[in-house]
């Protein structure tokens, strides 16, 4: 996945992330742009979410909110066969959300 330039005019940063690998498909095909705003406090279920792991720093995820619990919060990608998610993860904690997607082309 690549996260492309911050845009920094925003009250809450915008990030511009091209995803790679098969894990939302057939949603969103590898290569396609997403746009992220971080800073969003309120997740619901559906929400397309960017994911930094707090086991692995730098590493992002891009994954859909399926369950949000007192436990934390359930993601999983629409692919489930090729996606890695909460379902070896276990719940993430809001912290790990970073942004949440508000546009796509």
């Amino acid at each position: 996945m690549t996260l492309l330039p911050i845009r920094t005019w925003s009250p809450f940063p915008i990030r511009r992330v091209k995803i790679s690998g098969r894990s939302m498909l057939p949603t969103f095909q590898d290569g396609k742009v997403l746009y992220f705003r971080g800073g969003a406090t309120l997740r619901r279920v559906g929400q397309i979410v960017l994911i930094e792991r707090e086991s692995y720093p730098g590493i992002f995820y891009i994954k859909r909110i399926t369950s949000i619990t007192s436990e934390g919060i359930w993601v999983e990608g629409d692919n489930l066969e090729e996606s890695t998610d909460s379902r070896k993860w276990g719940y993430l904690s809001p912290e790990e959300i970073i942004a949440v997607a508000f546009r796509h082309h």
